[in-house]
Protein backbone atom coordinates (compact mmCIF):
# COMPACT_ATOMS: atom_id res chain seq x y z
CA UNK A 1 0.00 0.00 0.00
CA UNK A 2 1.11 3.53 -0.68
CA UNK A 3 1.60 5.21 2.67
CA UNK A 4 -0.10 8.48 3.50
CA UNK A 5 3.27 10.03 4.37
CA UNK A 6 4.63 9.21 0.93
CA UNK A 7 1.58 10.74 -0.72
CA UNK A 8 1.98 13.92 1.29
CA UNK A 9 5.71 14.13 0.53
CA UNK A 10 4.97 13.85 -3.18
CA UNK A 11 2.83 16.98 -3.16
CA UNK A 12 4.43 20.32 -4.05
CA UNK A 13 5.44 22.67 -1.20
CA UNK A 14 2.55 24.76 0.11
CA UNK A 15 -0.09 22.46 -1.38
CA UNK A 16 -3.30 22.17 0.62
CA UNK A 17 -3.65 18.73 2.18
CA UNK A 18 -7.13 17.29 1.84
CA UNK A 19 -9.05 14.08 2.33
CA UNK A 20 -10.22 12.37 -0.82
CA UNK A 21 -13.55 11.59 0.86
CA UNK A 22 -15.01 13.35 3.92
CA UNK A 23 -18.04 11.70 5.51
CA UNK A 24 -19.88 13.99 7.96
CA UNK A 25 -22.77 12.65 10.01
CA UNK A 26 -24.18 10.56 7.16
CA UNK A 27 -27.58 8.94 7.67
CA UNK A 28 -29.50 6.59 5.43
CA UNK A 29 -33.03 5.60 6.47
CA UNK A 30 -35.34 3.26 4.60
CA UNK A 31 -39.08 3.86 5.20
CA UNK A 32 -41.32 1.13 6.64
CA UNK A 33 -44.71 1.20 4.92
CA UNK A 34 -47.89 -0.54 5.99
CA UNK A 35 -51.53 -0.73 5.00
CA UNK A 36 -53.36 -0.35 1.74
CA UNK A 37 -52.22 3.25 1.35
CA UNK A 38 -48.63 2.32 2.22
CA UNK A 39 -48.28 4.91 4.93
CA UNK A 40 -44.84 5.38 6.44
CA UNK A 41 -44.93 4.08 10.01
CA UNK A 42 -41.21 4.13 10.75
CA UNK A 43 -37.71 3.96 9.33
CA UNK A 44 -34.94 1.39 9.27
CA UNK A 45 -31.80 3.26 10.28
CA UNK A 46 -29.29 1.49 8.08
CA UNK A 47 -26.66 4.22 8.58
CA UNK A 48 -27.14 6.54 11.53
CA UNK A 49 -24.65 9.38 11.88
CA UNK A 50 -21.30 8.12 10.57
CA UNK A 51 -18.26 10.40 10.17
CA UNK A 52 -14.72 9.71 8.98
CA UNK A 53 -12.19 10.72 6.32
CA UNK A 54 -10.39 8.70 3.66
CA UNK A 55 -6.95 10.14 3.03
CA UNK A 56 -5.05 10.11 -0.28
CA UNK A 57 -3.26 6.86 -1.06
CA UNK A 58 -4.53 4.90 1.93
CA UNK A 59 -6.92 2.01 2.39
CA UNK A 60 -9.76 2.70 4.79
CA UNK A 61 -11.27 -0.53 6.13
CA UNK A 62 -14.96 -0.77 7.01
CA UNK A 63 -15.79 -3.90 8.97
CA UNK A 64 -18.79 -5.31 10.80
CA UNK A 65 -21.44 -8.02 10.83
CA UNK A 66 -23.86 -8.51 7.98
CA UNK A 67 -26.59 -5.89 8.27
CA UNK A 68 -24.51 -3.28 10.12
CA UNK A 69 -24.85 -0.77 7.25
CA UNK A 70 -21.37 -0.90 5.72
CA UNK A 71 -22.51 -1.70 2.16
CA UNK A 72 -25.26 0.95 2.32
CA UNK A 73 -22.66 3.48 3.44
CA UNK A 74 -20.41 2.46 0.55
CA UNK A 75 -23.25 2.98 -1.92
CA UNK A 76 -23.95 6.43 -0.45
CA UNK A 77 -20.28 7.40 -0.78
CA UNK A 78 -20.12 6.16 -4.38
CA UNK A 79 -23.19 8.22 -5.30
CA UNK A 80 -25.42 5.22 -6.06
CA UNK A 81 -27.79 5.91 -3.14
CA UNK A 82 -28.62 9.42 -1.87
CA UNK A 83 -28.15 9.83 1.90
CA UNK A 84 -31.13 10.77 4.06
CA UNK A 85 -29.02 13.16 6.12
CA UNK A 86 -25.47 14.30 6.63
CA UNK A 87 -22.93 15.19 3.95
CA UNK A 88 -20.30 13.44 1.83
CA UNK A 89 -17.56 15.58 0.30
CA UNK A 90 -15.03 14.82 -2.44
CA UNK A 91 -11.65 16.58 -2.47
CA UNK A 92 -12.66 18.95 0.31
CA UNK A 93 -9.81 21.45 0.87
CA UNK A 94 -8.63 22.06 4.42
CA UNK A 95 -9.79 25.68 4.32
CA UNK A 96 -13.33 24.66 3.37
CA UNK A 97 -13.30 21.86 5.95
CA UNK A 98 -12.39 24.40 8.65
CA UNK A 99 -15.20 26.68 7.44
CA UNK A 100 -17.72 23.83 7.71
CA UNK A 101 -16.45 22.96 11.19
CA UNK A 102 -17.39 26.46 12.28
CA UNK A 103 -20.72 26.75 10.45
CA UNK A 104 -22.24 23.24 10.72
CA UNK A 105 -22.94 23.43 14.49
CA UNK A 106 -24.98 26.61 13.92
CA UNK A 107 -28.70 25.93 13.25
CA UNK A 108 -29.56 26.82 9.67
CA UNK A 109 -32.13 29.40 10.77
CA UNK A 110 -29.46 31.25 12.78
CA UNK A 111 -26.84 31.43 10.03
CA UNK A 112 -25.97 34.71 8.38
CA UNK A 113 -26.43 35.28 4.66
CA UNK A 114 -22.65 35.08 4.18
CA UNK A 115 -22.45 31.78 6.01
CA UNK A 116 -25.21 30.32 3.88
CA UNK A 117 -23.45 31.42 0.71
CA UNK A 118 -20.21 29.82 1.90
CA UNK A 119 -21.95 26.49 2.55
CA UNK A 120 -23.75 26.64 -0.81
CA UNK A 121 -20.45 27.28 -2.61
CA UNK A 122 -18.69 24.40 -0.85
CA UNK A 123 -21.61 22.03 -1.44
CA UNK A 124 -21.85 22.88 -5.13
CA UNK A 125 -18.16 22.12 -5.69
CA UNK A 126 -17.57 19.19 -3.34
CA UNK A 127 -20.74 17.65 -1.89
CA UNK A 128 -21.52 14.40 -3.68
CA UNK A 129 -25.34 14.51 -3.50
CA UNK A 130 -25.52 18.20 -4.50
CA UNK A 131 -22.82 18.75 -7.12
CA UNK A 132 -23.83 18.77 -10.78
CA UNK A 133 -22.42 19.44 -14.22
CA UNK A 134 -18.64 19.40 -14.45
CA UNK A 135 -18.15 18.75 -10.72
CA UNK A 136 -20.39 15.68 -10.83
CA UNK A 137 -18.75 14.39 -13.99
CA UNK A 138 -15.33 14.73 -12.34
CA UNK A 139 -16.51 12.81 -9.31
CA UNK A 140 -18.22 10.15 -11.38
CA UNK A 141 -15.01 9.30 -13.23
CA UNK A 142 -12.82 9.49 -10.12
CA UNK A 143 -14.99 7.30 -7.88
CA UNK A 144 -15.56 3.72 -8.99
CA UNK A 145 -16.94 0.65 -7.23
CA UNK A 146 -16.22 -3.07 -7.36
CA UNK A 147 -19.21 -5.11 -6.20
CA UNK A 148 -19.26 -8.29 -4.14
CA UNK A 149 -21.11 -10.36 -6.76
CA UNK A 150 -19.12 -9.98 -9.96
CA UNK A 151 -21.59 -12.06 -11.97
CA UNK A 152 -24.63 -9.88 -11.26
CA UNK A 153 -22.62 -6.67 -11.80
CA UNK A 154 -21.59 -7.65 -15.34
CA UNK A 155 -24.12 -7.59 -18.18
CA UNK A 156 -24.38 -11.23 -19.36
CA UNK A 157 -25.21 -10.10 -22.90
CA UNK A 158 -22.09 -8.01 -23.42
CA UNK A 159 -18.62 -9.05 -24.46
CA UNK A 160 -15.64 -8.23 -22.26
CA UNK A 161 -14.48 -5.57 -24.70
CA UNK A 162 -17.80 -3.78 -24.27
CA UNK A 163 -17.96 -4.22 -20.50
CA UNK A 164 -14.51 -2.79 -19.88
CA UNK A 165 -14.64 -0.23 -22.67
CA UNK A 166 -18.03 1.24 -21.79
CA UNK A 167 -16.68 3.85 -19.31
CA UNK A 168 -14.19 5.03 -21.96
CA UNK A 169 -17.01 5.44 -24.46
CA UNK A 170 -19.32 7.26 -22.04
CA UNK A 171 -16.61 9.78 -21.17
CA UNK A 172 -15.44 9.95 -24.80
CA UNK A 173 -11.93 8.85 -23.91
CA UNK A 174 -11.40 6.51 -26.86
CA UNK A 175 -13.10 4.86 -29.82
CA UNK A 176 -12.36 2.43 -32.62
CA UNK A 177 -9.02 0.64 -32.53
CA UNK A 178 -7.70 2.92 -29.80
CA UNK A 179 -10.55 1.75 -27.58
CA UNK A 180 -9.65 -1.91 -28.21
CA UNK A 181 -5.99 -1.29 -27.34
CA UNK A 182 -6.95 0.56 -24.13
CA UNK A 183 -9.17 -2.37 -23.12
CA UNK A 184 -6.37 -4.84 -23.84
CA UNK A 185 -4.01 -2.78 -21.70
CA UNK A 186 -6.51 -2.76 -18.84
CA UNK A 187 -7.06 -6.52 -19.09
CA UNK A 188 -3.32 -7.14 -19.04
CA UNK A 189 -2.98 -5.00 -15.92
CA UNK A 190 -5.30 -7.40 -14.07
CA UNK A 191 -3.77 -10.62 -15.40
CA UNK A 192 -5.99 -11.22 -18.43
CA UNK A 193 -5.26 -10.58 -22.11
CA UNK A 194 -6.33 -9.98 -25.69
CA UNK A 195 -7.69 -13.52 -25.99
CA UNK A 196 -10.46 -12.64 -23.53
CA UNK A 197 -11.91 -9.70 -25.48
CA UNK A 198 -14.67 -11.62 -27.24
CA UNK A 199 -15.96 -13.74 -24.40
CA UNK A 200 -19.07 -13.39 -22.23
CA UNK A 201 -19.07 -13.23 -18.39
CA UNK A 202 -20.43 -16.77 -17.98
CA UNK A 203 -17.35 -18.14 -19.73
CA UNK A 204 -15.07 -17.05 -16.87
CA UNK A 205 -14.42 -18.29 -13.36
CA UNK A 206 -15.41 -16.20 -10.32
CA UNK A 207 -11.88 -14.86 -9.89
CA UNK A 208 -11.62 -13.92 -13.56
CA UNK A 209 -14.96 -12.11 -13.47
CA UNK A 210 -13.76 -10.12 -10.47
CA UNK A 211 -10.63 -9.19 -12.44
CA UNK A 212 -12.87 -7.93 -15.24
CA UNK A 213 -14.80 -5.83 -12.71
CA UNK A 214 -11.54 -4.36 -11.44
CA UNK A 215 -10.38 -3.62 -14.99
CA UNK A 216 -13.65 -1.77 -15.64
CA UNK A 217 -13.21 0.23 -12.43
CA UNK A 218 -9.68 1.21 -13.54
CA UNK A 219 -10.71 2.27 -17.05
CA UNK A 220 -10.94 6.00 -16.27
CA UNK A 221 -7.86 6.03 -14.01
CA UNK A 222 -9.92 6.91 -10.90
CA UNK A 223 -8.60 8.41 -7.70
CA UNK A 224 -10.86 6.47 -5.33
CA UNK A 225 -12.39 2.97 -5.47
CA UNK A 226 -15.03 1.46 -3.20
CA UNK A 227 -14.31 -2.27 -2.79
CA UNK A 228 -17.50 -3.88 -1.50
CA UNK A 229 -16.38 -7.30 -0.23
CA UNK A 230 -14.53 -8.04 -3.49
CA UNK A 231 -13.18 -11.40 -2.31
CA UNK A 232 -15.90 -12.83 -0.04
CA UNK A 233 -17.43 -14.99 -2.80
CA UNK A 234 -14.07 -16.41 -3.95
CA UNK A 235 -11.98 -19.41 -2.95
CA UNK A 236 -9.12 -18.75 -0.54
CA UNK A 237 -6.41 -19.16 -3.20
CA UNK A 238 -8.26 -16.85 -5.58
CA UNK A 239 -8.78 -14.34 -2.75
CA UNK A 240 -5.03 -14.10 -2.29
CA UNK A 241 -4.56 -13.43 -6.01
CA UNK A 242 -7.15 -10.64 -6.05
CA UNK A 243 -5.79 -9.04 -2.86
CA UNK A 244 -2.24 -9.09 -4.25
CA UNK A 245 -3.55 -7.58 -7.46
CA UNK A 246 -5.32 -4.76 -5.59
CA UNK A 247 -2.16 -4.16 -3.57
CA UNK A 248 0.01 -3.87 -6.68
CA UNK A 249 -2.48 -1.62 -8.47
CA UNK A 250 -2.61 0.72 -5.48
CA UNK A 251 1.17 0.85 -5.34
CA UNK A 252 1.53 1.52 -9.07
CA UNK A 253 -1.37 3.94 -9.53
CA UNK A 254 -1.55 5.66 -6.12
CA UNK A 255 -5.14 4.57 -5.63
CA UNK A 256 -7.25 5.24 -2.55
CA UNK A 257 -9.52 2.42 -1.35
CA UNK A 258 -12.56 2.08 0.88
CA UNK A 259 -12.34 -1.63 1.65
CA UNK A 260 -15.61 -3.12 2.95
CA UNK A 261 -15.47 -6.61 4.44
CA UNK A 262 -16.51 -8.83 7.34
CA UNK A 263 -13.26 -10.81 7.16
CA UNK A 264 -10.93 -9.35 9.79
CA UNK A 265 -7.89 -11.12 8.38
CA UNK A 266 -8.38 -9.52 4.98
CA UNK A 267 -9.11 -6.11 6.50
CA UNK A 268 -5.96 -6.24 8.61
CA UNK A 269 -3.88 -7.15 5.55
CA UNK A 270 -5.27 -4.39 3.35
CA UNK A 271 -6.12 -1.45 5.62
CA UNK A 272 -4.20 1.49 7.06
CA UNK A 273 -7.12 2.57 9.25
CA UNK A 274 -10.29 0.74 10.21
CA UNK A 275 -13.82 1.75 11.26
CA UNK A 276 -15.82 -0.95 13.06
CA UNK A 277 -19.56 -0.57 12.45
CA UNK A 278 -22.42 -1.92 14.54
CA UNK A 279 -26.11 -1.28 13.92
CA UNK A 280 -25.55 1.74 11.67
CA UNK A 281 -22.93 3.52 13.80
CA UNK A 282 -19.17 3.41 14.20
CA UNK A 283 -18.26 1.57 17.42
CA UNK A 284 -14.48 1.98 17.15
CA UNK A 285 -12.07 3.73 14.82
CA UNK A 286 -8.28 3.74 14.60
CA UNK A 287 -5.23 2.37 12.83
CA UNK A 288 -5.12 -1.32 11.98
CA UNK A 289 -2.43 -1.98 14.56
CA UNK A 290 -4.39 -0.19 17.32
CA UNK A 291 -7.60 -2.09 16.70
CA UNK A 292 -5.97 -5.50 16.51
CA UNK A 293 -3.42 -5.07 19.29
CA UNK A 294 -5.35 -2.84 21.70
CA UNK A 295 -9.10 -2.92 20.96
CA UNK A 296 -11.15 -0.52 23.09
CA UNK A 297 -14.66 -1.81 22.41
CA UNK A 298 -16.22 -5.16 23.43
CA UNK A 299 -17.68 -5.56 19.94
CA UNK A 300 -14.22 -5.36 18.38
CA UNK A 301 -13.05 -7.89 20.97
CA UNK A 302 -15.93 -10.17 19.99
CA UNK A 303 -15.12 -9.93 16.29
CA UNK A 304 -11.49 -10.78 16.97
CA UNK A 305 -12.47 -13.70 19.20
CA UNK A 306 -14.76 -15.06 16.48
CA UNK A 307 -11.92 -15.04 13.93
CA UNK A 308 -10.04 -18.39 13.95
CA UNK A 309 -6.24 -18.32 14.22
CA UNK A 310 -4.82 -21.12 12.07
CA UNK A 311 -1.35 -20.55 13.52
CA UNK A 312 -2.43 -21.42 17.05
CA UNK A 313 -2.24 -25.04 18.22
CA UNK A 314 -5.69 -24.71 19.75
CA UNK A 315 -7.93 -22.06 18.19
CA UNK A 316 -10.88 -21.10 20.39
CA UNK A 317 -13.66 -19.19 18.64
CA UNK A 318 -16.24 -17.30 20.68
CA UNK A 319 -19.45 -16.20 19.05
CA UNK A 320 -21.77 -13.42 20.15
CA UNK A 321 -24.98 -14.40 21.90
CA UNK A 322 -28.34 -12.86 21.16
CA UNK A 323 -29.83 -11.13 18.14
CA UNK A 324 -29.02 -7.70 16.78
CA UNK A 325 -31.59 -5.12 18.03
CA UNK A 326 -34.25 -3.82 15.69
CA UNK A 327 -32.60 -1.17 13.44
CA UNK A 328 -35.95 0.62 13.23
CA UNK A 329 -35.77 1.29 16.99
CA UNK A 330 -32.14 0.93 18.11
CA UNK A 331 -31.17 1.37 21.78
CA UNK A 332 -30.72 4.98 22.86
CA UNK A 333 -27.62 4.24 24.93
CA UNK A 334 -24.87 1.88 23.81
CA UNK A 335 -26.26 -0.08 20.89
CA UNK A 336 -24.17 -3.12 21.73
CA UNK A 337 -25.25 -3.44 25.38
CA UNK A 338 -27.89 -6.13 24.64
CA UNK A 339 -25.12 -8.55 23.57
CA UNK A 340 -22.18 -7.18 25.52
CA UNK A 341 -20.47 -9.53 28.02
CA UNK A 342 -19.27 -6.57 30.14
CA UNK A 343 -22.37 -4.33 30.03
CA UNK A 344 -22.86 -1.96 32.97
CA UNK A 345 -26.04 -0.39 34.42
CA UNK A 346 -25.10 2.90 32.70
CA UNK A 347 -25.07 1.41 29.19
CA UNK A 348 -28.73 2.23 28.55
CA UNK A 349 -31.12 -0.58 29.47
CA UNK A 350 -34.63 -0.11 28.12
CA UNK A 351 -38.15 -1.51 28.21
CA UNK A 352 -37.40 -3.70 25.20
CA UNK A 353 -34.61 -5.38 27.17
CA UNK A 354 -37.02 -6.22 29.98
CA UNK A 355 -39.57 -7.57 27.50
CA UNK A 356 -36.88 -9.69 25.81
CA UNK A 357 -35.87 -11.04 29.23
CA UNK A 358 -39.51 -11.99 29.90
CA UNK A 359 -39.94 -13.63 26.49
CA UNK A 360 -36.92 -15.83 27.17
CA UNK A 361 -38.80 -17.24 30.18
CA UNK A 362 -41.88 -19.05 28.95
CA UNK A 363 -43.70 -19.17 32.29
CA UNK A 364 -43.30 -15.43 32.91
CA UNK A 365 -44.06 -14.42 29.31
CA UNK A 366 -47.26 -16.48 29.21
CA UNK A 367 -49.01 -14.02 31.52
CA UNK A 368 -48.01 -10.87 29.60
CA UNK A 369 -50.96 -9.30 27.78
CA UNK A 370 -49.72 -5.88 26.66
CA UNK A 371 -46.84 -3.41 26.84
CA UNK A 372 -47.85 0.28 27.12
CA UNK A 373 -44.76 2.34 26.41
CA UNK A 374 -44.43 5.94 27.51
CA UNK A 375 -40.83 6.08 26.31
CA UNK A 376 -38.01 3.65 25.61
CA UNK A 377 -37.18 3.74 29.33
CA UNK A 378 -40.68 3.84 30.87
CA UNK A 379 -43.66 1.51 30.38
CA UNK A 380 -46.51 -0.38 31.97
CA UNK A 381 -46.58 -4.16 31.53
CA UNK A 382 -50.16 -5.45 31.63
CA UNK A 383 -50.69 -9.08 32.70
CA UNK A 384 -53.67 -11.40 32.57
CA UNK A 385 -53.81 -11.69 36.35
CA UNK A 386 -52.20 -10.36 39.52
CA UNK A 387 -50.29 -13.59 40.11
CA UNK A 388 -48.40 -13.17 36.83
CA UNK A 389 -47.40 -9.60 37.70
CA UNK A 390 -46.26 -10.67 41.15
CA UNK A 391 -44.26 -13.55 39.68
CA UNK A 392 -42.27 -11.13 37.52
CA UNK A 393 -41.51 -8.89 40.52
CA UNK A 394 -40.38 -11.93 42.49
CA UNK A 395 -38.10 -13.01 39.64
CA UNK A 396 -36.52 -9.54 39.61
CA UNK A 397 -36.01 -9.54 43.37
CA UNK A 398 -34.60 -13.08 43.36
CA UNK A 399 -31.86 -12.09 40.92
CA UNK A 400 -33.20 -13.87 37.83
CA UNK A 401 -32.84 -10.63 35.85
CA UNK A 402 -29.25 -9.86 34.70
CA UNK A 403 -27.48 -7.84 37.37
CA UNK A 404 -26.63 -4.91 35.09
CA UNK A 405 -30.23 -4.62 33.89
CA UNK A 406 -31.52 -4.93 37.44
CA UNK A 407 -29.20 -2.18 38.68
CA UNK A 408 -30.44 0.10 35.87
CA UNK A 409 -34.03 -0.02 37.17
CA UNK A 410 -35.17 3.25 38.69
CA UNK A 411 -38.60 2.12 39.86
CA UNK A 412 -40.71 -1.02 39.85
CA UNK A 413 -44.31 -0.84 41.09
CA UNK A 414 -47.38 -3.04 40.84
CA UNK A 415 -51.05 -2.12 40.75
CA UNK A 416 -53.20 -5.18 40.35
CA UNK A 417 -52.44 -6.70 36.94
CA UNK A 418 -50.20 -3.79 35.94
CA UNK A 419 -46.47 -3.55 36.49
CA UNK A 420 -44.83 -0.14 36.03
CA UNK A 421 -41.12 -0.22 35.27
CA UNK A 422 -38.77 2.63 34.63
CA UNK A 423 -35.08 2.50 33.77
CA UNK A 424 -32.65 5.33 34.42
CA UNK A 425 -32.54 7.33 31.15
CA UNK A 426 -29.11 7.70 29.55
CA UNK A 427 -27.66 9.79 26.75
CA UNK A 428 -26.40 8.26 23.49
CA UNK A 429 -22.80 7.03 23.62
CA UNK A 430 -20.69 9.02 21.16
CA UNK A 431 -17.21 8.33 19.82
CA UNK A 432 -14.48 9.69 22.07
CA UNK A 433 -10.75 9.98 21.47
CA UNK A 434 -8.84 7.72 23.84
CA UNK A 435 -5.42 8.65 22.47
CA UNK A 436 -3.67 9.42 19.16
CA UNK A 437 -6.84 9.44 17.09
CA UNK A 438 -8.08 6.10 18.45
CA UNK A 439 -11.85 6.56 18.91
CA UNK A 440 -14.30 4.37 20.79
CA UNK A 441 -17.96 4.49 21.78
CA UNK A 442 -17.60 2.25 24.85
CA UNK A 443 -18.42 3.67 28.29
CA UNK A 444 -15.63 1.62 29.86
CA UNK A 445 -13.03 3.66 27.99
CA UNK A 446 -14.55 7.15 27.80
CA UNK A 447 -14.88 9.95 30.35
CA UNK A 448 -18.39 8.77 31.24
CA UNK A 449 -16.86 5.86 33.14
CA UNK A 450 -16.17 8.33 35.95
CA UNK A 451 -19.84 9.25 36.39
CA UNK A 452 -21.51 8.14 39.62
CA UNK A 453 -24.26 5.51 39.55
CA UNK A 454 -27.13 5.54 40.07
CA UNK A 455 -27.92 9.09 38.89
CA UNK A 456 -30.41 11.28 40.71
CA UNK A 457 -34.03 10.19 40.09
CA UNK A 458 -35.81 12.29 37.50
CA UNK A 459 -38.50 14.73 38.56
CA UNK A 460 -41.36 12.88 36.91
CA UNK A 461 -40.61 9.76 38.94
CA UNK A 462 -40.53 11.48 42.33
CA UNK A 463 -44.12 10.45 43.04
CA UNK A 464 -43.27 6.79 42.55
CA UNK A 465 -41.69 4.46 45.04
CA UNK A 466 -37.99 4.52 44.17
CA UNK A 467 -36.26 1.15 44.22
CA UNK A 468 -32.68 0.43 45.05
CA UNK A 469 -30.87 -0.85 41.99
CA UNK A 470 -30.07 -4.17 43.65
CA UNK A 471 -33.56 -4.76 45.07
CA UNK A 472 -36.48 -3.09 43.26
CA UNK A 473 -39.43 -2.49 45.56
CA UNK A 474 -43.11 -2.98 44.92
CA UNK A 475 -46.26 -1.22 46.04
CA UNK A 476 -49.99 -1.93 45.79
CA UNK A 477 -52.51 0.88 45.71
CA UNK A 478 -55.90 1.66 44.28
CA UNK A 479 -54.73 4.73 42.42
CA UNK A 480 -51.83 5.59 40.17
Amino acid sequence: MTSVAAEQAAQPPGATQRAVISVRGVEKYFPIKEGTLQRVVGNVRAVDGVSFEVRPGETMGLVGESGCGKTTLGRCISGLTPPTGGKIYFRLPDEDAATLDLIDPIPEADRTVEQRKQVERIDANHRVDVMSGKAWRTYRRNCQIVFQDSFSSLNPRQLVKDLVGRPLQVHKEASGQELIERVVSLLESVGLGRQHLYRYPHQFSGGQRQRISIARALALDPEFIVLDEPTSALDVSVQAQILNLLHELQKDRGLTYLFISHDLGVVRLMSDRIAVMYLGKVAEYGTASELFEDPRHPYTDALLAANPDIRAEVSVMKGLKGAVPNPANPPEGCRFHTRCPVATPACGWEVDDAVAWLQARELLAAGLADVQRRSNFDATLVFHDEESASAVVSAIQDGDMPSAMRAALETVSTDGTSLDIRFFPVEPVELEDVGDGHLTACLLHTERRHQTWPPQPSADSSSRTAAKPSSPSTRNSSTR
